[in-house]
């Protein structure tokens, strides 16, 4: 049984007047000094979230597959131009800015290797709950995660061994595949379990889509909120690190958008790349980081990628807010302008009514 010692000072007289002055959960007193069992309080509230929100995570991708279209799903596939351009992004846009972040800023070796991690991970299921709130091409959100996380098992350690030369030797970093898998199956079956609801039911997949899509964005706030609450004695950090995970996370969504439109994809699957880029699963940069350092290591930097999980959300959020802004003047200046083509009609088949005697043809009515 895991203890720690808590020293704590009695004098003669308090211990004389009472015998109960050590803590009721002391299961050693002896002299001065009492030692208590560990509180595991922290770590027992840390896994009854993580399967909670693991459990509601997989109901809201199952929702999320309910508005993929087989036929459209298989044929982003077939025809994987768009997952190519996602790719590069992914693991070619990513790695490259988290590097240059590091010797920008110059940080240390370790602070440098955990912008490194979060750069090569793959994109995080948050994405597609965010494309399907900003009409982004769901078919290719989907393939676009799927592919990540599966080529994430190859991808990442190549990207990890050409960019943490400088900093560290790569074999030193320990990758969890098992993680990477879980989160894959994580994915895959939910949201193949949706498409075949879509395929069969369609009416009733809509309303499933519905009310996912709002637990979905209640469940990407809380997972930071709770994120927030269990690490709160670790924000203590580095300022370059906040500001790198300010900037970072912006940049993955400015860049990934303007390749993807050079590369001449609609602006619906450009938003689409944009989220999945900037986008990160911080969760198994968590992993890793744990796995990798030892506990005066990850002082310095363990709660980088919950700051990159904060700010990802907070620039998702306000995209969002500017795609409904700009929906819905365009929407309002569309019926406008419609409005304005009526009574131009409507003049125009007066004046023709007078200038013929009362008679409007049927084609002008």
């Amino acid at each position: 049984m895991q203890t720690y010692l808590l020293s704590q000072q009695f004098n003669a007289r308090s211990l004389a007047e009472n015998s109960t002055a050590c803590p009721a959960n002391a299961t050693i007193c002896n002299g001065t000094s009492c030692v208590l069992q560990e509180d595991n309080f922290n770590e027992t509230l840390s896994i009854v979230l993580s399967t909670v929100l693991t459990i509601m995570l997989a109901l809201v991708m199952f929702s999320m597959g309910c508005n993929v279209e087989p036929k459209k799903f298989w044929g982003h596939i077939k025809r994987p131009w768009g997952i190519l351009v996602g790719f590069l992004c992914q693991f070619g846009i990513m790695p490259l800015t988290a590097f240059l972040l590091s010797l920008v800023f110059n940080v240390l070796p370790v602070q440098a290797v955990v912008v490194l991690i979060m750069g090569c991970c793959p994109g995080g299921t948050a994405s597609n709950i965010i494309a399907y709130w900003v009409d982004g091409d769901m078919d290719l959100s989907i393939s676009m995660t799927t592919c990540s996380t599966l080529l994430a098992m190859g991808m990442m350690p190549l990207c990890l061994f050409i960019y943490t030369k400088v900093w560290t030797d790569s074999n030193a970093i320990v990758l969890p595949y098992d993680s990477i898998g879980i989160s894959l199956v994580a994915l895959v079956i939910p949201v193949s379990f949706g498409i075949y609801v879509n395929h069969r039911w369609p009416s009733k997949a809509k309303i499933i889509l519905k009310v996912g899509s709002i637990v979905g964005a209640i469940l990407i706030v809380l997972i930071a909120v709770v994120g927030g609450i269990l690490y709160q004695g670790s924000w203590i950090i580095s300022p370059k690190l906040w500001i790198i995970g300010t900037i970072f996370p912006a940049a993955g969504y400015s860049l990934g958008f303007f390749l993807a439109r050079i590369a001449g994809l609609s602006w619906h699957r450009c938003r689409t790349v944009s989220l999945e880029t900037g986008m990160q699963n911080t969760q198994l940069c968590s992993t890793i980081v744990q796995l990798s350092f030892t506990p005066e290591q990850l002082e310095l930097m363990f709660t980088f990628p919950l700051i990159y999980s904060i700010f990802q959300l907070l620039f998702a959020l306000l995209i969002l807010g500017g795609y409904r802004v700009y929906r819905r003047h365009r929407v309002k200046t569309k019926t406008d302008v419609e409005k304005t083509e009526q009574k131009e009609d409507t003049k125009s088949t007066s004046s023709h009514a007078k200038i013929n005697g009362g008679f409007v043809s049927n084609e002008t009515k």
